[in-house]
């Protein structure tokens, strides 16, 4: 994507557990940095699954990130000459993420966040509603239903191989042992 200078742009990624979003994110990062452009990538330390500082997808590719705990932290990696900043599960970044992500794309950065946009219980989730509402470029993902086959554009958590409460903890990192895509029919969240 040819981006003039000085034009930021925030492009989001989102979608169910296993749909691609970190893949196509490495994807969009890798191809920046064929262009030669100055890229930062961050994760957020809680995400801890396949590794501490990269990138990683579900099908092992990876891309090497800088750990973060809060948005703010982001800053202090950015200069001048950086063009693409990558943000992966960016529904768990803490602190004011939509402000920092709309001062860096005021800047003139190209921002690519990937992230859940709803949680287990198939709601809105963290900050990426609000970032999807004033995004320049939206892709949304589907999965495969994990039950039936059909496209799947929720996650169904599970506990003891069966569906998660809906009073149930709201972040819990895991990864196939602990979620599942699932299509709105399949999907299941027991309110007792």
């Amino acid at each position: 994507m040819f981006i003039p200078d000085g034009y930021g742009i925030l492009e989001v990624i989102c979608g169910p557990m296993f749909s691609g979003k970190s893949e196509e994110l490495i994807r969009r990062i890798r191809r920046a940095k064929i262009g030669k452009q100055k890229v930062v990538v961050f994760k957020p330390a809680i995400d801890d699954r396949y590794d501490e500082e990269c990138i990683c997808s579900h099908d092992g590719n990876n891309v090497e990130g800088i750990s973060i705990v809060n948005a703010e932290e982001i800053l202090k990696y950015i200069d001048e000459d950086t063009k693409v900043i990558g943000i992966d599960e960016v529904q768990f970044i803490e602190g004011n993420t939509q402000d920092v992500i709309k001062a860096l794309v005021d800047q003139g950065k190209r921002v690519i966040c990937a992230g859940l946009d709803m949680d287990f219980k198939g709601e809105p989730f963290g900050c990426v509603p609000k970032l999807l509402a004033v995004a320049d470029i939206v892709t949304k993902l589907t999965a495969v239903c994990m039950t039936c086959s059909h496209p799947a554009n929720l996650t169904q958590r599970l506990v003891d191989g069966k569906p998660a409460k809906y009073h149930d903890p709201l972040i819990v990192i895991g990864a196939q042992e602990s979620y599942e895509a699932r299509c709105r029919k399949c999907h299941s969240v027991p309110k007792e």
